[in-house]
């Protein structure tokens, strides 16, 4: 999310209404705009290797993938949220006509240094809000990792998967990630580390 919001409260529908012409992606937040920053090359790569790894092996079943331009909607007594996941899997979709999602089951976003702190933290504890939310990815973009926090009998639990040969199992969807696959065409050196975008 950018540090710039538009600084007056607007309605959910106007906003959604604004995005339909907008050339740019923004994020909503109980009636606050965000604008959102563009990604770098790498970034990009590894979200569409994910969409690709786990979208071909649901092809035929009820669960579908989303990429980063499906907006999740989260919405708690009078506060209402819209966020662009990098991506998302939904088995309970919303109709055709609509610009969201309300019930992810798997929700991925790729981390960077700008990102980090609203992916873990504000939009993490959001996300967990979600009913149907079974399990939060996030992403390292500069390292071969990935945190999971997978939902439990007493709420979510993290789980830690690091390495090329790591697979994350999805049977929530029945399907996994490979982090292979994930980073296929990402090159990594010892100054990745520490770096954002």
């Amino acid at each position: 999310m950018s540090t710039a919001p538009q600084r007056y409260p607007i309605s959910a529908a106007d906003y959604l209404a604004g995005e339909l012409v907008s050339n740019q992606k923004h994020e909503f937040v109980d009636g606050t705009v965000y604008a959102m920053a563009g990604a770098p090359a790498r970034h990009n790569r590894i979200a569409t290797n994910i969409t690709i790894a786990i979208g071909s092996q649901l092809r035929g079943k009820p669960c579908e993938a989303f990429n980063s331009d499906m907006k999740i909607r989260i919405r708690r007594g009078r506060g209402e949220k819209y966020y662009y996941p990098d991506m998302s899997v939904v088995c309970q979709p919303n109709p055709d006509k609509d610009m969201f999602h309300d019930r992810p089951v798997v929700v991925v976003e790729v981390l960077s240094d700008s990102t980090r702190r609203a992916d873990e933290y504000e939009k993490r504890e959001t996300y967990f809000m979600i009913d149907s939310l079974k399990c939060y990815i996030l992403i390292e973009q500069n390292r071969q990792l990935a945190l999971v926090y997978r939902r439990g009998d007493t709420g979510f639990e993290r789980e830690i998967y690091e390495g090329l040969e790591a697979v994350i199992p999805l049977f929530e969807i029945g399907c996994e990630l490979s982090l292979g696959e994930a980073y296929a065409n990402v090159s990594f050196s010892i100054t990745d580390v520490g770096e954002g975008d």
